[in-house]
């Protein structure tokens, strides 16, 4: 399935705005994303399937609406991400540097 990350930013601030919730304030956006991954833990924990579902969309809302707050496109900048990521040198699921491959 592709998903328009962009359009999706775009309505997560859209609903922010509807509802009257903060659209201007970056530090406490970061701080409600960390809210929102904190309950995704604790659903994790209770095994509760249904609520991790509901909390990994919070997460994913949370990160939509800051990209959007920051001009920047969620969806392109993880593409991005995981290309650097796949050139990466891991050993037992640490990152090493170049210098450290011998070891």
């Amino acid at each position: 399935m592709f998903i328009d990350t962009k359009k999706l930013q775009k309505a997560v601030i859209e609903n922010k705005k509807k509802h009257g919730f903060n659209t201007t304030d970056i530090d406490f956006e970061l701080l409600r994303l960390h809210g929102e991954a904190n309950e995704l833990f604790e659903a994790w924990r209770k095994n509760n399937k249904k609520n991790i579902n509901e909390e990994l969309a919070d997460v994913g809302i949370f990160l939509l609406g800051i990209a959007e707050m920051l001009d920047s496109d969620l969806g392109e900048d993880i593409v991005n991400k995981m290309k650097i990521n796949e050139k990466r040198i891991y050993k037992n699921g640490v990152k090493r540097s170049p210098a450290d491959t011998d070891k």
